[in-house]
């Protein structure tokens, strides 16, 4: 599928979200990918999150009849409380096959940048042609209005789909960049993010299938 359609969809469909789509990569050795048992693991340190992510997102894997866990109904408290070796995960992903999961989908907040934007949009083309006295009048409250500009964090955050399938434990399936700008409501910021990473998921034919209407034609986005 083209990056790029997939890009414009998304903006289209959630434009307004504090959570934005970037990058989305799928291996090519998995044209379509099914799962029949997901593990579901949030990274946060907020349990709160982490619990709301988790339980939020194991419900739409029960929309579509996909059973799904969530990493806290699997991991105790001590398993996040210090690092693992590899050794130690190898053991997990063990344990994982011997309970017939076949697919880790991980999310994780991976960095963070800190903006300025405007506050005021910049004057009207027209007055871009006025006197020097307009000009400096209009725009002066740039010297002393400490709120000029406003700061804002870009959170950059991902999601990956693992295949843990006999043989081929740790085989990345899909990946999906994803921004979030300056959440204010976390459960609201969460619930974006979720949509998008489902919708992706769709348009690559990853667990997630989308839903054809009965007589719509347009089923997809070109690939």
């Amino acid at each position: 599928m083209k990056p790029l359609a997939l890009l414009s969809i998304v903006m289209l469909l959630v434009g307004c979200s504090s959570a934005n789509l970037v990058s989305n990569w799928k291996n090519p050795d998995y044209p379509i990918f099914d799962a029949n048992k997901v593990l579901i693991v949030g990274m946060a340190q907020d349990e709160d999150t982490r619990v709301d992510f988790e339980t939020k997102l194991k419900k739409e894997f029960k929309k579509r009849n996909i059973e799904a866990m969530r990493s806290i109904d699997i991991f105790d408290v001590s398993f996040t409380d210090t690092a693992k070796t590899e050794e130690e995960l190898d053991e997990v992903e063990q344990l994982l096959l011997s309970r017939d999961f076949d697919a880790i989908l991980l999310t994780k907040v991976v960095g963070s940048q800190d903006f300025k934007k405007f506050r005021r949009r910049m004057s009207e083309i027209d007055e871009l042609y006025g006197k020097f006295r307009d000009d400096y009048l209009g725009n002066q409250q740039i010297y002393y209005e400490t709120d000029y500009y406003d700061k804002y964090t870009v959170y950059h955050a991902e999601t990956s789909l693992y295949c843990i399938c006999i043989d081929k434990e740790r085989d990345l399936v899909w990946r999906g960049a994803i921004d979030v700008t300056d959440p204010v409501n976390l459960k609201k910021t969460v619930e974006d993010y979720i949509k998008l990473v489902v919708l992706a998921m769709e348009e690559q034919d990853i667990i997630f299938r989308k839903e054809i209407e009965e007589g719509d034609e347009s089923v997809g986005l070109q690939r």
